[in-house]
């Protein structure tokens, strides 16, 4: 049997997501190009946090629930750890990036394909200083590559902050605070993004 995607949970509608952002007095903006919009904040240093879609099967969040930063600010890392995850400092973050595109910046060869985030690999020497928020002190990245197959949405979104920046990268972590899990629900996502230093979620 072959493993074709790990988006098998849960997914909401969006009057369901209107209702619950209603019920609570929400005020929020509709994105007309979502993508373009989130790829701009984030390059402009925004830490955003992306509830789309059917959920994520397992312990890592690939797109759909994510916290998502610009992987070039050295502050990033310690900024997530320390307003929004409330975990140690030391601890890295994933990189993803367009799967065509890993060859050039990690030691993988040309086919390589890391759709679940579960391999570590080393980024290349003249690209780890220039991606401070995703290369752990050895030099490595547990990478997760994105395929417009495997997740339009995410792709188009690196995609659009790769013309902005010129790295196919984002930093990808999940959108929990420690010790609690991922984001499942509508519900779910506006407790996290409340009970953190987030500013900013795009649902």
């Amino acid at each position: 049997y072959e493993f074709n995607s790990s988006f098998i949970g849960p997914e909401y509608k969006n009057n369901e997501v209107l209702n619950e952002l209603n019920k609570r007095s929400i005020k929020f903006i509709e994105l007309l190009n979502p993508a373009k919009d989130v790829a701009k904040l984030i390059s402009d240093g925004e830490i955003i946090a992306v509830f789309n879609g059917r959920m994520e099967f397992g312990e890592r969040a690939l797109g759909n629930r994510s916290i998502l930063a610009d992987p070039r600010n050295p502050e990033t890392k310690d900024k997530i750890n320390s307003i929004i995850k409330y975990r140690e400092k030391y601890r890295p973050f994933a990189p993803a990036i367009l799967k065509e595109e890993a060859p050039k910046y990690f030691e993988v060869p040309n086919d390589f394909e890391c759709n679940y985030m579960e391999k570590v690999v080393q980024i290349k020497k003249e690209f780890q200083k220039k991606l401070p928020a995703v290369t752990h002190v050895d030099g490595s990245g547990r990478i997760q590559t994105v395929s417009k197959s495997h997740n339009p949405f995410f792709y188009d979104l690196i995609l659009e902050f790769s013309k902005i920046s010129n790295f196919p990268i984002l930093l990808n972590t999940s959108f929990n605070v420690n010790n609690e899990p991922i984001a499942c629900s509508v519900g779910d996502a506006l407790n996290t993004f409340y009970n953190s230093g987030l500013k900013k979620l795009l649902i």
